[in-house]
């Protein structure tokens, strides 16, 4: 919908900010103008509703691509998934960062990849930090008032404010500006 678009000025980018979950899918948005950060949204997707893993994996796309049509991210930020011991656990949110990621990349946003380690140390300088100390330290720097009461919204703006301050770093961070470059960055896991 071309027409709802707000024109931006070169000086401007929204930053969409995601951490998947086939429980909760939080995510976050900012804008940047004239290099300083603007709160725009944070909120989250209550999964657990679905007994259905595709239900949840259906959902989470379209979700995502309602977000990026309401709110035209130039850029989408998402928190990769942390090495645990459940592989079922491991499968399952790969698949849910899979789909939002996908949704991104049918809209040609790039997409950045950022360790849950390198959010933390972004955002408070300890890569160890809880979601309590990320949550608090967002809420400083983003003048928010209150906090949600379920944290992975707060991973999701983590994740955009961590990509805010990473730009025009060289960071060491998986990033892709569509199929292509997808395609390109993983030939192993492309069956010929």
């Amino acid at each position: 919908m071309l027409q709802n678009k707000e024109i931006k000025s070169v000086n401007e980018r929204i930053i969409l900010g995601i951490d998947p979950g086939t429980t909760i899918m939080g995510f976050g948005i900012i804008k940047i103008v004239q290099k300083k950060m603007e709160f725009v949204q944070l909120n989250e997707l209550i999964l657990n509703k679905y007994d259905d893993h595709y239900q949840k994996l259906r959902v989470i796309f379209e979700r995502t691509i309602e977000l990026i049509e309401t709110h035209h991210p130039d850029e989408i930020a998402i928190e990769a998934p942390f090495f645990g011991k459940n592989v079922q656990s491991m499968l399952k949110l790969g698949r849910a960062q899979g789909v939002a990621m996908a949704a991104g990349l049918s809209r040609q946003i790039p997409i950045t990849e950022y360790e849950p380690k390198k959010i933390k140390m972004a955002i408070t300088g300890n890569g160890n930090a809880s979601k309590e100390q990320v949550a608090k330290m967002l809420q400083q720097l983003l003048g928010l008032k209150t906090l949600p009461k379920n944290l992975d919204s707060t991973d999701g703006l983590a994740a955009a404010v961590c990509h805010f301050f990473n730009s025009g770093k060289p960071t060491g961070e998986k990033s892709y500006t569509g199929w292509d470059a997808f395609v390109k960055q993983n030939e192993d896991k492309v069956r010929k």
